[in-house]
């Protein structure tokens, strides 16, 4: 039979942990008998008590569970490919700490990777919570689908079951700036989309600030989709044409209106909206410059402090 492995990045989730390793572990009378299991908890750089609750959990199962304790913070989709990189599973799921995806609908994901399938979504149908949150999120998703990556189902996912080849692919490109479950998409793999509503947080405060919402916005669409590099283009292309037809009415009006108007309003406001524009488009070609030079100078994702697994104490 085969090895699933369930990857579980954590931030601040030292409330989260035993209510989650309950659940997973509960979860498992639903697979068919026989199946290994493993769950690599990987703490990102939390700076409260989240790591002994991980610990203490794998105390409790030392044969399931292991703790990937990473140096600093590197942000969730780097916490993942840190764990995903430690998995050993022929198949593999990724699922958030503070238990809002179901893990029951792993079931029905490992019966879909069992049919071949190498990638299986779990997408937001719907979302529990309400608010601002909620809108972001609708239209953030909604942005991507139809700037970036059209084949992408509605509403979003970070639920996730695929392939052991799906995880070496993603393992070794080390894409950094990058939507790491958008990346999956974009391999190519056919994949089953599995609608759910998600639930709303019980348990602790999330860390999604505003600030990181944005930053993995940009960060999704610049690698994603050239469509900032095209608009600049298309903008630059009407600001052109509208310029030349001003300078014919400019001169006409020198011509037959010696004594008009000097139009002093209007070239500062043309003026203002040029050097505008153009401030937006150097922002916008730096953030692509930056990514480059970031790529170019392969640091890593991660830095692991150390792994907590069978032997205890193995440092990686």
């Amino acid at each position: 039979m085969p090895k699933l492995s369930v990857i579980v990045p954590c931030y601040f989730n030292e409330d989260n942990i035993p209510v989650t390793v309950r659940e997973l572990i509960a979860n498992e009378s639903r697979f068919p008998l026989g199946i290994e299991f493993e769950y690599v908890f990987v703490d990102d750089g939390s700076r409260d008590q989240t790591l002994q609750a991980l610990l203490t959990a794998r105390r409790q199962y030392p044969d399931r569970i292991q703790v990937v304790e990473l140096v600093g913070n590197v942000g969730s989709y780097n916490a993942i490919v840190a764990g995903m990189a430690q998995a050993s599973g022929d198949c593999m799921a990724i699922i958030t700490a503070d238990m809002q995806d179901p893990p029951e609908l792993m079931v029905q994901m490992y019966q879909y990777w069992q049919q071949g399938f190498k990638l299986v979504i779990g997408n937001r149908q719907d979302r529990q919570e309400t608010g601002l949150s909620k809108r972001m999120s609708q239209l953030f998703h909604w942005l991507m689908k139809h700037m970036a990556l059209r084949n992408i189902p509605d509403g979003g996912f970070d639920f996730v079951f695929f392939d052991r080849q799906v995880r070496d692919e993603i393992v070794r490109m080390q894409e950094r700036n990058s939507n790491i479950f958008y990346l999956m998409v974009w391999l190519g793999y056919s994949y089953v989309n599995i609608p759910y509503v998600r639930r709303k947080r019980e348990i602790g405060k999330s860390r999604w600030t505003l600030q990181k919402k944005l930053k993995l916005f940009i960060d999704s669409l610049l690698s994603f989709s050239f469509s900032p590099i095209r608009a600049i283009s298309v903008v630059g292309l009407l600001l052109g044409v509208t310029a030349l037809l001003y300078g014919v009415y400019v001169i006409g009006l020198r011509v037959f209106a010696p004594q008009g108007p000097a139009g002093w309003t209007t070239l500062m406001v043309v003026v203002l909206f040029v050097s505008a524009f153009q401030m937006i488009a150097l922002g916008i070609i730096g953030e692509y410059v930056w990514r480059g030079m970031d790529a170019a100078r392969s640091r890593p994702l991660y830095v692991v402090k150390q792994v907590y697994d069978a032997s205890n104490h193995s440092e990686k």
